[in-house]
């Protein structure tokens, strides 16, 4: 019998509020870690790689994935210094690979990381989670920011959606809305300002989409070659939302810039992040059928489910619920396991976390990064526990 998924859980390092002791009674057995102090570009030595390995060792579990060794601004936006950052990030593999870690997950995502306008929308359980509101992000575009191309991009009923929302709004509560959607890299506390945000439409003024996939070819040409000689399989994540904003570009939205993304560099190395909740926010997105015609490429899971509303909205759904047919994606999973056990491929355990749990019960009681609260990944890493055993054993009969 091929074996299961292996079952990971994201910790943020020895400042998360979630403990590898509270992890441990989840029933996970492997870690998804970054070294968040070390500045984005810089090389993570041997011996800081080893000292957070340790301590994920001693607590029962392997350090499965690195998410992620972020890609510099300068590589994004191809300046002259992106080679010096490739340098770095190569060397940083090294490293990795050195301390016998050996799947990297990394986004292309300019400036922002995934964007969301509130880390607390209430469910009619009370249950709090995630969401993207299209006419608050246009509020802040048009009336906060006050980009200057963006009233080119938004339609008169959006723009008179986005005035009719900035208008319910008190100044801190603009002030909120403007936190939230700034927020820097996972793991860290960054917040830009206004002023810092603006600097950086301005370096990517002259990168649009066609640019920023070239940029994305030149690194995936002079890392992959690499990380294939060291074992390492990297795997870009979806762009999150997945369509562009305030902006900027977006290259990793949908099926067709995957393939693109696998042809940029044909290698084993060369893979994919399958995030459930990134793709499923774009109704266009067929994640089974993704998984069917991509699955040999992917090197990393990333479930969760999102409830989309007509207007370009979603929130965050139970794993189980929401607009993306769970079965469907695990039965896909599943199959392309199948397919890698026939054609004697080793790496079946594909590791999977569950992504984004909603808070609940005792998580309100820990400040801990927006979509990683503990009790509510908890629940959706059992949901998928037990989707999975159900379908392995729906196929064995």
């Amino acid at each position: 019998m091929i074996p299961k998924l292996e079952q990971t859980f994201r910790w943020f390092g020895p400042s998360d509020p979630v403990s590898l002791l509270a992890i441990a009674q989840t029933g996970a057995t492997g870690i998804v870690n970054a070294l968040h102090h070390i500045p984005c570009g810089e090389i993570w030595g041997v011996d800081e790689i080893l000292e957070r390995k340790e301590i994920i060792n001693k607590a029962g579990f392997s350090w499965s994935v690195v998410e992620s060794v972020n890609v510099h601004e300068s590589i994004k936006m191809g300046t002259a210094a992106r080679d010096h950052y490739i340098s770095n990030y190569i060397e940083t593999l090294t490293n990795l690979s050195a301390a016998g870690i050996y799947t990297v997950c990394y986004n292309f995502m300019p400036v922002l990381d995934w964007t969301r306008t509130h880390l607390d929308f209430r469910l009619p359980n009370n249950a709090s989670a995630l969401r993207y509101h299209a006419p608050a992000l246009a509020a802040f575009d048009l009336y906060i920011l006050q980009r200057d191309d963006a009233f080119k991009e938004f339609s008169p009923a959006q723009q008179l959606a986005a005035k009719t929302y900035l208008d319910t709004l008190k100044d801190t509560e603009k002030q909120l809305l403007t936190n939230t959607i700034l927020a820097g890299l996972p793991g860290t506390d960054e917040v830009f300002t206004i002023n810092e945000f603006k600097i950086y439409l301005e370096k990517y003024a002259t990168v649009n989409e066609q640019k920023l996939k070239e940029n994305l070819r030149y690194f995936l040409k002079a890392v992959i070659p690499y990380a294939e000689k060291l074992g390492i399989k990297m795997c870009i994540h979806p762009d999150d939302p997945p369509f562009a904003i305030l902006g900027l570009p977006r290259v990793v939205k949908c099926e067709e810039d995957l393939v693109e993304v696998v042809n940029m560099c044909h290698s084993v190395s060369n893979g994919i992040t399958l995030c459930t909740g990134s793709l499923g926010a774009n109704k266009i997105n067929d994640i089974p059928g993704i998984i069917n015609r991509l699955g040999a490429h992917i090197h990393f899971l990333h479930l969760r489910n999102v409830c989309r509303e007509p207007d370009g909205s979603f929130y965050e759904a139970e794993h189980l619920s929401g607009d993306t047919d769970m079965f469907a994606v695990m039965k896909a999973v599943v199959d392309e396991q199948l397919r890698r056990e026939k054609a004697g491929r080793s790496d079946l355990a594909i590791p999977m976390r569950p992504d984004h749990g909603h808070k609940i019960l005792d998580d309100y009681n820990y400040q801990t990064y927006p979509g990683y609260s503990v009790t509510g990944r908890l629940k959706g890493l059992a949901e998928l526990r037990g989707l999975e055993l159900g379908i392995r054993r729906m196929l064995n009969n």
